[in-house]
């Protein structure tokens, strides 16, 4: 793309105006997928056409499925035609379909409705699968190499952001309406925002000319992707498969286990988010000076430490075990996934970045890609466990709250194997000893032996 200046680079990153447009956009955009998909779907379809919580999973991972299917062709698109288009028309799609989600007719869950849901989340994928990429590639033409993992730390953040408040919002928005669909309302409006905003913040930033035709095929950036960062697709099928295992019914369990309203999940999860807000920046700087790899490394550590307290519930049936079952006990389990997520993700991201600054989003959309795969793995089995675990539950004398922790069990589960499968094979400079990073992937790992921890240069792959 056509190279970029960073003037005032003293200033933090957050305060410069290009990094502050893209990251407000990035907060209002997952917002509204956010209250839409996760907040406000799962409840309204539930409660208002009696779709089974594994339905449910199945309509989630249809969102899942088209936005992994999408994100490595659009992120070659902007690679080629620049960001902006696909910022403004890809939320543009989620607008129609939100408020097309209201005037479904209402057949009892019957086949026709069940498709008619996945087919409209299926177009919020293509939407989202618009979004991100680009996004995430409009943010690496403003920043530096110095401050890349900040500034990817900081739009983490609004993805952790736009989750969190939007329990808060959407399930306000509900209890103030005495709905289960207005939320779907305030996901349009964000989503109208998103493309206003874009349409006018946002220069049309054009990509240079390039020798070749290396983006003709999009299939074959994916496999150049497989081939040249395989540790990162793997270690993202996996955790996000986790990720995917509680996604479905995360509004649903505090209603069903704690009786909460709405209005009260979102005010249990906003504190964490606090933290969050005030930890991001600290540790971006902890992860630079930690190295990426270790950053990855102890943010998979945490998460897996943090939803094993949480999924320890699934087996506290005896009266002198029930603290694990409580709401204060679910919301500290939160706190080290929280920041195990902002250590991992951030100094992930960034060295995928760092690989080839001509292929940022087809290399960006091949990873994330592969975390959408790993998500519909695990939300539809983890939909099915919540629903079909209850009843085991009972009969093994644990009560139903063991199929409701289940999907948070399974998660901590996924969140080990990656920090194992982590250990394994992403290695400090410090760690290594003779042969210890196979053959298997020689690139990656000449690459990795070469490069100081922490490190932000231009090596072909950065520390991770």
């Amino acid at each position: 793309m056509v190279e970029a200046s960073f003037p005032n680079p003293n200033q933090p990153v957050y305060m410069r105006k290009p990094v502050m447009r893209l990251l407000l956009i990035a907060l209002l955009a997952e917002l509204g997928y956010a209250v839409m998909n996760i907040s406000t779907m799962p409840v309204y379809l539930k409660e208002d056409r009696n779709f089974g919580t594994s339905t449910i999973g199945l309509v989630f991972a249809a969102f899942l499925l088209s936005e992994a299917a999408f994100k490595s062709p659009m992120g070659h698109l902007a690679d080629r035609y620049g960001p902006k288009r696909l910022m403004m028309f890809g939320p543009a799609i989620s607008v129609f379909t939100a408020l097309i989600s209201l005037v479904v007719p209402h057949r009892d869950a019957s086949t026709m409705e069940v498709l008619t849901f996945i087919g409209l989340r299926a177009l919020d994928g293509v939407g989202a699968a618009m979004l991100w990429p680009a996004t995430f590639a409009a943010v690496n033409e403003v920043v530096s190499d110095e401050d890349r993992q900040q500034a990817m730390s900081l739009l983490n953040l609004c993805y952790l952001l736009g989750i969190a408040i939007a329990f808060e919002f959407g399930g306000i928005a509900n209890d103030l309406t005495h709905t289960k669909f207005a939320g779907l309302v305030l996901a349009a409006a964000c989503f109208l925002g998103v493309s206003l905003s874009v349409l006018r913040l946002l220069p049309d930033v054009r990509p240079a000319e390039r020798i070749g035709n290396e983006h003709d095929a999009s299939l074959a950036d994916f496999v150049k992707s497989l081939k040249q960062i395989p540790q990162f697709l793997i270690l993202a099928v996996i955790t996000f498969a986790g990720i995917g295992f509680p996604i479905t019914i995360f509004k649903i369990f505090p209603a069903d286990q704690f009786g909460f309203s709405e209005t009260q999940i979102g005010s249990l999860i906003c504190p964490g988010a606090i933290i969050m807000g005030i930890a991001s920046i600290p540790m971006g700087r902890f992860a630079d000076k930690i190295g990426r790899i270790r950053a990855v490394h102890l943010g998979l550590l945490l998460c897996a430490a943090g939803m094993a307290v949480i999924g320890a519930g699934a087996f506290a049936a005896r009266p002198e075990l029930r603290i694990l079952r409580s709401p204060w006990l679910f919301c500290l389990g939160g706190i080290p996934v929280g920041i195990g997520f902002l250590l991992a993700i951030p100094a992930w991201m960034a060295s995928v970045s760092d690989i080839d600054p001509e292929k940022r989003g087809s290399n960006l959309g091949a990873v994330m890609t592969a975390q959408g795969i790993g998500a519909i793995i695990g939300a539809p089995i983890g939909a099915m466990m919540y629903e079909k675990l209850q009843p085991v539950g009972v009969q093994l004398h644990l009560g139903a709250s063991f199929g409701r922790y289940s999907p948070f069990l399974g998660c901590a589960i996924c969140a080990g194997i990656g920090w194992a499968l982590s250990v394994k094979i992403l290695r400090a400079p410090s760690d290594q000893g003779p042969g210890a990073l196979a053959a298997t992937t020689p690139s990656i790992a000449d690459q990795i032996d070469e490069i100081e921890p922490g490190s932000m240069e231009s090596a072909s792959l950065g520390p991770l």
